[in-house]
């Protein structure tokens, strides 16, 4: 069975140890920006966001590619990018409607997540399981649970505003 990649913002403490683990196994430095998973803080709402290429069914980067150098990878659900044919032209960065492909300057190319070949280290190393690797299956059902612990939190607010009344 195919496995995704699922991100939930709720449980992200913002302590970045998934951009770093990132950063490290691709480009071997410690460097956020070299990630390919990230960690957007709203500082509006005080909240940690941690974002990463969704492997789209019909991903939207490999459409617009001209020269098709992202291709998808069945065995392992994932899009994948083929260095020797990008031009660098940054067009998929650009309609990435999640905001998960970026641009390393230093290595003069396009980076994003390929899962790490099926070992994503972010979620390895992401101890609240804000990131997590799973059955597609189980994606169903962890939002499932999710959905009815913030219905029984909903609940027992309402139950506690009828008897203070």
């Amino acid at each position: 069975m195919a496995k995704v990649l699922i991100l939930d913002y709720e449980k992200c403490t913002g302590c970045r140890l998934c951009e770093l683990v990132c950063s490290v196994k691709h480009e071997g430095v410690s460097n956020p920006a070299r990630s390919r998973v990230k960690i957007v803080k709203w500082e509006s709402e005080g909240r940690y966001v941690p974002m990463s290429c969704q492997q789209c069914e019909s991903a939207p980067c490999q459409a617009v590619c001209p020269v098709k150098a992202l291709s998808r990878d069945e065995t392992l659900n994932r899009v994948l990018v083929d260095y020797d044919a990008c031009i660098g032209c940054r067009m998929c960065i650009a309609i990435c409607p999640f905001g998960a492909m970026s641009f390393d300057v230093l290595a003069k190319r396009i980076i994003k997540c390929d899962l790490c070949d099926g070992v994503p280290l972010c979620a390895d190393f992401c101890e609240v399981g804000a990131i997590q690797y799973v059955d597609a299956g189980q994606q169903s059902t962890i939002k499932q649970v999710t959905a009815a612990d913030k219905l029984s939190e909903i609940m027992q607010k309402v139950a506690q505003a009828i008897s203070a009344v």
